[in-house]
């Protein structure tokens, strides 16, 4: 089973991609980098969003809310309406 070998390609053929049937040696380095670098951007987005989340109307007192946890103005409300119910 399996079909052949490998296809013959022009060995003069270069590509900045690597070409045919690239195997570069140090792939799982580059992997984690570029991991660790989307990782790094999809956070610093997230931050940014949560810096810019503002809203209208609050959410309801004890129902799960996700965003309950990063909002800052979601925190400073709550932590008000504690204060607000404790005096």
């Amino acid at each position: 089973m399996g079909g052949g070998g490998k296809i013959a390609y022009p060995k003069e053929v270069w590509s900045p991609a690597g070409g045919w049937y690239s195997r570069p040696a140090n792939w799982k380095a580059n992997t984690a980098v570029m991991g660790a670098f989307v990782i790094g951007i999809a956070a610093m987005a997230f931050s940014l969003s949560a810096d810019r989340e503002y809203r209208d109307k609050m959410p309801e007192p004890g129902r799960f809310f996700p965003s309950r946890y990063w909002s800052r103005q979601i925190r400073e409300h709550e932590a008000a309406q504690a204060a607000k119910n404790e005096s």
